[in-house]
């Protein structure tokens, strides 16, 4: 049901399987893992998140620099007319009733914004993450397996831009006998360490300021 020819043929259906992720998305709040990167990310380490999740979680947590390859399931476009609406809109109705979402202005099919199989990755945020992973100094590979293309490709084309990489993951992946590091951890214990560690750094490494 997760493909493009499956929603074309049978939306009904197709809302019908998605409801029980919608709920559990919905439903979720950040993780430490969430919290972490965010945190990062205001101390000017982090300068970008590429994340295949579809959940919004990322800025929910607080990061503003992030780049969603799979889509989002915050947001719905009209099939008919294309018009773009928050899924905070129609998610009560939704939820409760396992209603089909239509359009307000052309009542056309509302299709949520996640790219499904069959589909191709939205341009501007591909491209967004291929500049990003050829101008990086360092890739952190967070929770991926890396068994996904073409996404999967992103640190292959880091390393041979010169980057190092460190992979945070519990299980093996492609890319780990050129990885620099490798953390065998679940991401929630290891990113938040990691952030006290800098946060002290940076804390310990700022000039002092003179005092009048």
């Amino acid at each position: 049901m997760a493909s493009l020819s499956a929603f074309r043929a049978e939306p009904q259906r197709f809302f019908e399987w998605i409801h029980p992720l919608a709920v559990q998305i919905f439903a979720a709040q950040p993780n430490p893992a969430h919290q972490a990167l965010a945190q990062l990310e205001s101390l000017g380490i982090l300068q970008l998140i590429i994340t295949q999740n579809i959940d919004g979680l990322h800025q929910r947590a607080g990061s503003r620099k992030v780049v969603e390859v799979h889509g989002s399931l915050e947001r719905l476009t009209c099939v008919t007319c294309l018009s773009v609406y928050p899924a905070g809109d129609f998610l009560p109705t939704y939820l409760e009733q396992h209603s089909m979402p239509r359009c307000p202005k052309c009542g056309g099919i509302l299709k949520p914004n996640v790219i499904l199989f069959e589909e191709q990755l939205p341009f501007e945020a591909w491209q967004q993450a291929r500049s990003a992973a050829r101008n990086c100094e360092v890739m952190i590979i967070a929770g991926s397996s890396l068994e996904v293309m073409p996404v999967a490709s992103l640190p292959m084309q880091a390393l041979d831009a010169g980057a190092k990489l460190i992979l945070i993951n519990q299980t093996s992946t492609y890319l780990d006998e050129r990885a620099d590091l490798i953390i065998a951890m679940d991401v929630a214990e290891a990113l938040p360490q990691i952030t006290s560690v800098l946060q002290l750094k940076s804390y310990v490494t700022m000039p002092a300021t003179p005092v009048m």
